[in-house]
């Protein structure tokens, strides 16, 4: 079977930094629903239309077609007692970007902490990065109604979210 929209399908892949660096790998093939469900990068939906089972696809994303260009007003400083006792680096926290109209909540990471202040970045680790996502096809089958319905493919137990 080809890939096309309203399928499913599995693949191993591989992500890569513009210096060749790997950032991500799978050994365990991924699945997506296939047709403008945004359950992968758009660019990469689209060099895998028409792909079997086996094949492979590299593709190179900018910034724009993966994570987005780096925000630096997304990088605030707050007062060390708006956090936990207990706040490192690495550390994440749901919150709304300062000034903002908007009711999305960005993820937010611990980047620095000193006895006054911490400082927390909303962007992802990847944005403003060039990555190549490399990828093997390994299963391609029909989505399931219910898939369909959803928008994202349900695993062989049934519907989790």
């Amino acid at each position: 079977m080809k890939i096309a929209k309203d399928s499913v399908v599995s693949l191993r892949y591989e992500l890569f930094d513009s210096e060749g660096e790997l950032l991500e790998k799978v050994e365990e093939p991924v699945s997506y629903l296939h047709g403008g469900y945004d359950g992968i990068f758009p660019l990469v939906e689209e060099a895998l239309h028409g792909k079997n089972v086996g094949d492979q696809c590299s593709v190179t994303l900018q910034p724009d077609d993966a994570f987005g260009e780096y925000d630096h007003q997304l990088v605030e400083v707050e007062a060390r007692s708006a956090f936990p006792e207990e706040v490192a680096v690495g550390m994440q926290f749901e919150g709304a970007p300062d000034n903002s109209e908007d009711e999305d909540f960005l993820l937010y990471t611990v980047v620095d902490v000193t006895d006054d202040e911490v400082t927390v970045d909303g962007n992802h680790p990847l944005a403003g990065k060039t990555l190549s996502f490399n990828c093997t096809v390994t299963g391609v089958r029909p989505a399931t109604e219910e898939e369909l319905v959803h928008g994202h493919v349900h695993d062989e137990g049934g519907h989790l979210h």
